[in-house]
């Protein structure tokens, strides 16, 4: 369980990052935070997490930084600093080990490892998965590529973190190749429930009992249980708001294209989710994608 003396600071806190801030406070860690949305650290600062101005000023105050951000560009941004806000890293100055939290490009994440490396600092590529529930009560699933020592030192942390730990390997970038085949599958899961789902419904059958039948049966997927279970009753309240799940497609479809592996099913199903933002859906939960077949 949580350690008072371990310092941990959340980059980023929409809805995976404030469900892994609420787990690690409700354990017993000093959580430090930072956003660049005012009602977000408004949020956690009346719920009594330490609000840091700058990625910065967060560095001094945190042993380790969950960075939870939406892409590789905020990451960089993050790290390294913008022309208006100092980054987590200074010349000169400690700096916390990084955890890699957010799903990325393997070169990306590679290529940041390897820029922190190169200034002393400690990196983790630790991608996670299981949605902000998950999140929240510590049962999420977390890859995780890096030093072996790293994760035999922050071993507690981790295990309070994730209950599903997989280790991919010291490389970085590993853990990014092994979220992105996840969500490759994760994202097909997804349309293909949604386009089940949505022809029986037409067909007349009660919403309620085809999903229930499905979800008990050959046809389920935890994604197609967790999303549709909100479909049903017209919930698109965005727990995991529909681009992040087509930037997922597109960068899964993109790095097996790199080796040329054929993914069909997964192009028709970034195809799917781009007509789902196209169709102005994109303020809405990735379960939206049923919209398309309605």
């Amino acid at each position: 369980m949580g350690n008072l003396l371990i310092r941990v600071g959340v980059i980023g806190i929409g809805a995976m990052g404030w469900a892994i801030a609420r787990n690690l406070q409700h354990k017993g860690y000093a959580v430090a935070v930072r956003d660049v949305r005012g009602e977000a650290e408004q949020l956690a600062q009346a719920s009594g997490m330490q609000v840091c101005a700058s990625p910065a000023l967060l560095a001094q105050q945190v042993d380790v930084a969950l960075v939870v951000v939406v892409d590789a560009l905020q990451i960089e941004t993050v790290l390294f600093g913008s022309p208006d806000c100092p980054g987590l890293v200074q010349p000169g100055a400690a700096a916390p080990l990084v955890l890699l939290c957010s799903t990325i490009a393997p070169q990306d994440s590679q290529r940041l490892a390897q820029r922190l490396a190169a200034q002393g600092v400690a990196v983790l590529d630790a991608p996670i998965s299981g949605g902000p529930a998950r999140a929240l009560d510590g049962s999420m699933s977390m890859m995780l590529a890096g030093a072996p020592a790293l994760l035999q030192q922050w071993a507690p942390l981790l295990e309070d973190l994730a209950a599903r730990r997989f280790y991919l390997g010291p490389q970085p970038g590993d853990a990014a190749k092994a979220k992105l085949v996840n969500n490759l599958l994760a994202g097909i899961n997804l349309v293909a429930g949604a386009e089940a789902l949505s022809l029986g419904i037409k067909l007349g059958l009660e919403r309620q009992t085809i999903f229930d039948l499905i979800a008990a049966s050959s046809g389920s997927s935890w994604v197609f249980q967790d999303r549709m279970a909100r479909a049903i009753v017209d919930d698109f309240e965005p727990r995991a708001a529909a681009p992040i799940l087509t930037k997922d497609l597109g960068l899964a479809t993109q790095l097996a294209a790199s080796i040329q592996h054929a993914t069909p099913l997964g192009d028709v199903a970034l195809q799917k989710f781009r007509d789902t933002l196209a169709q102005g859906w994109s303020e809405l939960d990735d379960a939206a994608v049923i919209k398309t077949y309605m």
